[in-house]
């Protein structure tokens, strides 16, 4: 059940957005690194204006602007499929965004079991 966010901050240096065959390819990409079954993993992509970011003590506009994506699992994953997953996504979404894969940055949120329905459904 992987749910995957990904905002990308789009500005005159950003690449464009993927069309939705790239975008397919990314998810199922990412469905690949997570192992999941067809139709278990989810990819919500969104773009944030440049204007709408900041960087503390910059003295400009970055030369590459990055892109966060949101990892929500049932379960946290141990340290190594961890680290092997942060990996796996931050390669595959900079080759996707066409980014520079040190820009992509990957978050974990606390496993989601026991916390979110489907279908209005709590999952256990």
């Amino acid at each position: 059940m992987p749910i995957v966010d990904i905002e990308v901050v789009a500005g005159e240096c950003g690449a464009s957005m993927p069309d939705k065959r790239r975008l397919q390819q990314l998810t199922d990409d990412l469905g690949d690194v997570f192992h999941s079954e067809p139709a278990n993993t989810w990819v919500r992509l969104r773009s944030l204006d440049e204007t709408a970011y900041a960087e503390n003590r910059s003295a400009g506009p970055a030369a590459v602007l990055p892109v966060f994506v949101n990892v929500l699992k049932a379960q946290l994953p141990n340290a190594s499929t961890m680290r092997r997953e942060m990996a796996e996504i931050a390669e595959a979404v900079a080759r996707s965004l066409e980014r520079p894969v040190e820009n992509v940055h990957v978050v974990y949120a606390p496993g989601a079991s026991g916390r979110i329905g489907f279908g209005g459904v709590l999952t256990e």
